[in-house]
């Protein structure tokens, strides 16, 4: 990776914690993967953050709304403003290909926000807001939405929006003058699986969705059509061994920078699966499921040179750190774990030299 500098930000909960700190910047040592504590900001219950496709912002998520940060060369955060989603706290956030746009996805409330981007990064006015509708008590047991990620189409025209409590990925057609969303298509999973996070290939052709409570990634094929989204599943693989602690939830869903692999995890087994992602079809070649010495991975993430991987432990309040060979499908612990209250996603960030 030559003499690339990095840093990698981590989101935390500061909720009763006495330190309101929910954004920590580190150092990110690559020869020993390794992250050295750089900075802190100050902010509450930072649950995710998203960088900007332009590499120059940073948003969070914080109580009743978002944050937004300018990048400053050396890695740390300049704050810009707070903007009110109008709503509980979210638990997602994403932007737009231009960067024009910011969306929220809500989890407590079923609700998508979709917010303009001012010309300096900062968030302004709301320009939608879509609840997802509950089926009641009609069906067997209460199913409510639970609105978990909101990620754009690789050619910038449809939101889609996982929701774990529906049990489907609602796609939308997004106005990008008026910054509104219209249902343009519904990707069903099956009940009970709860999708939790999507990510698209780096060339857009491959949908990936993650399934909490049934422990699989699901891949697509997308295309547009006649002005149309179309998905098509092709694979559904697990995210656990054949034996595994009984109750696990999928948590995690990461590609490595050079697009090669994809990293999940899961929570009760404690463990992080990795696959190769073979570049033609899209479809997924599991390597491991190993176990991560540490409670409730909430994030996990191959450093930018596939060497090393952290492990951000939810209910430790640590990060574990592990050498890879992704040849012979091998883990080693490296070092001892680093302490950190309730993380809950990590973003790794090329500097500008």
């Amino acid at each position: 990776m030559g003499n690339e500098k990095y840093v990698a930000y981590v989101s935390t909960y500061t909720a009763g914690k006495g330190d309101n700190h929910g954004i920590k910047i580190y150092d990110v040592d690559m020869e020993n993967g390794r992250l050295t504590e750089k900075n802190q900001v100050e902010i509450t219950n930072s649950s995710y953050v998203t960088i900007s496709h332009s590499m120059k912002c940073l948003y969070s998520i914080t109580d009743f709304g978002v944050e937004s940060y300018r990048i400053l060369e050396n890695g740390d955060l300049e704050m810009i403003n707070f903007g009110s989603i109008n709503g509980m706290r979210g638990c997602y956030l994403s932007t737009d290909y231009e960067d024009k746009f910011l969306f929220v996805a809500g989890y407590h409330d079923g609700k998508i926000t979709a917010l303009r981007l001012e010309e300096n990064g900062g968030v302004g006015e709301i320009t939608d807001e879509i609840f997802h509708k509950g089926l009641g008590s009609i069906a067997e047991r209460n199913f409510r939405p639970h609105v978990n990620c909101v990620k754009m189409t690789r050619d910038n025209k449809y939101l889609c929006a996982a929701d774990l409590g529906m049990d489907h990925v609602k796609v939308y057609r997004l106005d990008h003058e008026k910054g509104t969303l219209k249902l343009a298509d519904v990707i069903r999973s099956e009940q009970e699986s709860a999708p939790r996070h999507l990510k698209f290939s780096r060339d857009g052709k491959f949908l990936y969705i993650v399934h909490e409570l049934k422990n699989y990634i699901d891949v697509y094929t997308y295309r547009e059509q006649h002005n149309n989204p179309e998905f098509e599943k092709i694979q559904t693989i697990s995210t656990l061994n054949d034996y595994h602690a009984s109750n696990s939830a999928a948590s995690a869903l990461n590609f490595s920078e050079d697009f090669h692999y994809m990293v999940s995890s899961n929570a009760g087994d404690n463990s992080v699966v990795m696959y190769k992602i073979n570049q033609e079809s899209g479809l997924l070649e599991k390597l491991f499921c190993l176990p991560i010495s540490g409670d409730y991975p909430k994030d996990a993430a191959l450093f930018p040179d596939n060497r090393h991987l952290v492990s951000l432990n939810h209910e430790t309040d640590t990060m574990t750190f592990f050498k890879t060979d992704l040849e012979k499908g091998l883990i080693v612990m490296s070092g001892p774990e680093v302490h950190v209250e309730q993380p809950n996603c990590i973003i790794f960030h090329k500097l500008r030299g």
